[in-house]
């Protein structure tokens, strides 16, 4: 069965940092490129990172670039984000994807 697992969110103060992991099972990534998403409470799913199946390749949206970084251990069957210098804005339900495989999120809360 396969099955994606997020982790790692929780409340932090801005400027604070956070990494985000995402686990697979029943299947293994090394085949894959993978995404990172969020969706804020109201708002569409945005696109956060990607990143390219031999890991050399990584792109963001421009609002979490310098401050956000997505890497993957294979071994592990495992994606992560690195996010640094948090803010408010970035609060949201984080999300990975592979190919049409979704996880079930974790919630990210940016507040003082």
């Amino acid at each position: 069965q396969v099955q994606l697992v997020e982790s790692g969110g929780g409340l932090v103060q801005p400027g604070g940092s956070l990494r985000l992991s995402c686990a697979a099972s029943g299947f293994s990534i090394r085949n894959y490129g993978i995404r990172w998403y969020r969706q804020a409470p109201g708002k569409e799913r945005d696109w956060v990172a990607s990143i390219s199946i031999t890991g050399d390749l990584r792109n963001y949206n421009d609002s979490v670039k310098g401050r956000f970084t997505i890497s993957r251990d294979n071994a592990e069957n495992t994606v992560y984000l690195q996010m640094n210098n948090l803010k408010p804005e970035d609060t949201a339900v984080y999300l990975c994807n592979i190919v049409n495989y979704w996880g079930q999120g974790t919630q990210v809360t940016i507040s003082s």
